[in-house]
């Protein structure tokens, strides 16, 4: 009975994973402004191009993925990894 009750609030990590040009002046303020966003959500740098944010449930980590989703640069490679549930 109580892992049923926890088992709705399962705590989970959100990654951002990111490969973003840098080539021009306009590129690599794209990438800051990325990074900069990633981390005004609440994400920390593990990597220079990979951050993770710790989630509470799977519907914090929804709310997450959206705003990542939202802030997307026009150029490069995103990829967001998170538990096949959400």
């Amino acid at each position: 009975m109580l892992s049923e009750r926890f088992s709705e609030y399962r705590i989970m990590w959100v990654m951002v994973l990111f490969d973003l040009p840098t080539e021009t002046k306009k590129d690599r303020k794209a990438s800051a402004e990325f990074r900069k966003r990633l981390i005004g959500d609440g994400f920390s740098m593990f990597q220079f191009s990979i951050y993770i944010r710790h989630c509470a449930s799977i519907e914090n980590a929804e709310v997450h993925i959206r705003r990542v989703k939202a802030i997307l640069p026009e150029y490069g490679k995103v990829c967001i990894m998170y538990p096949s549930s959400v």
